[in-house]
């Protein structure tokens, strides 16, 4: 039989289903997108360039160089003619820790940490609180006073405790003789010189801490604190149940940024003590500059700061999963 008329005038059918091919406006579309993709990668690298040249100069050259000096006796011979360094293999960090002197800096080190973050995290939180609470009038005022030694150099701040330590003409010594005393040398004390320096680190370094928890503490919803006191819960009991486990994500940061910022202390015993006295100030990272700098131990002072790279890792990571399983 013959087609029938309503089915000759029906339009042919498009095969469908997996074999067939795509229609033409489809692959103009991919085209289309590909072509703005790739436009958009070339501009995303081209606009990364400046920093990516910077950095591969800068940061990542230096970085693999000083891992290559670390297995090298690398010294003042070798800066014109870098090539004829010898390879040594792990020569260098062997004789680190048979080093009297870089055990030593690793301590004062530790003992820098140890004391000098958990201070400063405690006083620049309860500044915080003080700051976005307690305090009504001046807060500006205060908030800027404790934040301005942030932003003064460390060297002009290293420079001011010195006189006023000095046990001759300080301020302390002046204080000190008020009251018919006699000032004792912070500086050039063993006992009295590295705590002088936690004084001073803390006192500069709070500014940052605090501001800090402000944000955090500003982030806390104002009806958790309000349910809380309606229920009863006393300052403490608020301070001890809300708002430090809700700042545990703050205080996560804080702690990280302060703990890496005083395992590179280097400043503080290069303006102040010079290491001294008998090395009780003197740290890994000026214990490295020496090396470096001054006995042109380059390879010898690459593998101690692969070192205090490694110690600066372990703690963060370590600091990462004993802080972050309390933040969840």
């Amino acid at each position: 039989m013959g087609t029938t008329t309503s089915e000759a005038a029906q339009p042919a059918k498009v095969k469908d289903g997996p074999g067939a091919p795509p229609p033409r406006a489809g692959r103009d579309e991919s085209r289309r997108r590909k072509r703005s993709m790739g436009v958009q990668n070339a501009a995303g690298w081209l606009f990364s360039a400046p920093f990516l040249v910077l950095f591969t100069v800068f940061m990542a050259f230096p970085i693999l160089a000083t891992l290559l000096m670390s297995f090298t006796d690398f010294g003042l011979r070798n800066v014109t003619r870098p090539w004829e360094a010898n390879f040594i293999g792990f020569e260098n960090y062997v004789e680190l820790f048979g080093d009297e002197k870089f055990l030593k800096s690793l301590f004062n080190t530790a003992y820098f940490v140890v004391v000098g973050v958990p201070l400063t995290i405690a006083l620049g939180l309860v500044v915080a609180v003080l700051l976005n609470n307690g305090i009504d009038r001046a807060r500006t005022f205060f908030r800027v006073g404790f934040y301005a030694p942030v932003v003064t150099t460390i060297v002009a701040v290293a420079v001011v405790w010195r006189f006023v330590l000095d046990p001759s003409d300080g301020l302390v010594a002046g204080l000190f003789s008020e009251v018919g005393l006699t000032a004792p040398d912070f500086l050039g004390s063993e006992a009295l010189a590295m705590p002088s320096m936690i004084a001073m680190a803390v006192w500069r370094n709070v500014g940052t801490v605090m501001v800090l928890f402000i944000a955090g503490l500003q982030a806390i919803p104002t009806e958790v604190r309000e349910a809380a006191r309606l229920d009863g819960v006393g300052v403490w009991q608020e301070f001890r149940g809300i708002t430090v486990p809700l700042l545990r994500p703050t205080l996560l940061y804080a702690t990280v940024i302060t703990t890496i910022g005083y395992l590179n202390v280097f400043e503080e015993p290069f303006v102040m003590t010079q290491g001294g006295p008998s090395d009780s100030t003197l740290t890994v990272s000026l214990n490295m500059y020496r090396e470096g700098f001054n006995f042109f131990h380059m390879g010898y002072a690459s593998a101690m700061a692969y070192v205090l790279f490694v110690v600066i890792m372990g703690i963060t990571v370590l600091q990462l999963r004993l802080l972050k399983d309390n933040t969840k």
